[in-house]
């Protein structure tokens, strides 16, 4: 089984917050490709990094997670490079991780 997260940002790079829309087309999306999700929205995470020697950047997000039994990482690829770009983001963080339950 795996778990795959989804780290979006609340803010393009302008400081312009993203519509509420964009994110219920992922939502969409993604239950409609997984048979459900799991959002983190409720207190946006706060995403801290360095850029540039000493400069630290900063970003509100939500996550979004998927479980799969099957990961296919061809449409993961083409998936995140495409919320990237409707997110405006040079990098957009999609992460995996094999899981047992319990």
């Amino acid at each position: 089984m795996y778990l795959i997260q989804i780290l979006l940002p609340l803010y393009a790079n302008d400081g312009r917050q993203f519509s509420q829309s964009e994110y219920i087309r992922v939502r969409d999306e993604l239950t409609d490709a997984f048979g459900g999700l799991t959002t983190y929205v409720r207190s946006p995470a706060e995403g801290l990094w360095k850029e540039s020697g000493s400069a630290t950047v900063y970003d509100d997000i939500v996550i979004y997670e998927v479980m799969t039994e099957v990961l296919d990482r061809s449409w993961w690829h083409d998936y995140r490079a495409e919320l990237a770009l409707r997110f405006q983001q040079e990098v957009l963080i999609v992460r995996v991780s094999e899981v047992q339950l319990l």
